[in-house]
């Protein structure tokens, strides 16, 4: 067998580290550089938006709220009323990540192991609205607790046969087309695309901001 010369060994090796190098990993998702806000239009809930701040951008998304309005910043909690005022995440659901506060899970009375395991998907298989469909909470649920303000009143319990954490939250839906409407039992729905950027960019302690453009109930 005829022997390459050296100089054939040196281009092979070059050549072959070449195609093994790794690729440069892509960047993760970016932090958000600001609170998020959320702007309830009460004359027209199709006009109701949020603004996402990551680094230098600005991504403006539709949102939904309560089906019966608004309840004043500091006044009260109550099923159907989207509470005005500022919030911090608290706990992020999803069937691919779960962070919650660790005061959140002593509460729970379970284990970190059993609520990551099964509680975001026995909270979106309950049929919420009576017609037969689930997953009502879409991809994921980002629950929000009030900053300085009343305590949220919600906790942990069984609905339908199935453990749940009920909480003020923004969530997703099973149908986009209730995305702008006033059709929830008080929390802010969004659309599934900007609900993956949420879950991909926020995390425990970050806050948001919920304001609207006309009197709220107190």
């Amino acid at each position: 067998m005829r022997r390459l010369p050296s100089f054939g060994l040196v281009g092979l090796a070059l050549v072959l580290s070449s195609c093994t190098a790794s690729k440069p990993e892509k960047p993760g998702p970016q932090p958000l550089s600001g609170p998020i806000r959320i702007e309830l239009d009460l004359k027209d809930p199709s006009k109701s938006f949020g603004v996402l701040p990551l680094g230098n951008d600005r991504t403006i998304f539709k949102v939904g709220y309560g089906r019966l309005g608004v309840t004043c910043a500091g006044s009260r909690f109550e099923e159907g009323y989207t509470p005005l005022g500022r919030f911090k995440v608290n706990a992020i659901l999803s069937n691919d990540r779960f962070e919650m506060e660790p005061a959140l899970i002593k509460q729970s009375g379970k284990s970190e192991a059993e609520l990551k395991a099964s509680l975001f998907k026995s909270m979106n298989a309950i049929d919420f609205s009576g017609d037969g469909e689930v997953g009502e909470y879409g991809i994921g649920y980002v629950s929000l607790a009030p900053l300085n303000s009343v305590k949220q009143p919600f906790k942990f319990n069984t609905y339908d046969g199935k453990f749940r954490w009920y909480s003020f939250a923004i969530h997703g839906s099973n149908n986009d087309q209730r995305i702008g409407q006033k059709v929830t039992g008080g929390c802010v729905n969004v659309a599934e695309p900007v609900l993956k950027t949420l879950l991909s960019s926020v995390k425990l302690g970050d806050e948001v901001e919920v304001t609207a453009n006309g009197p709220c109930t107190p």
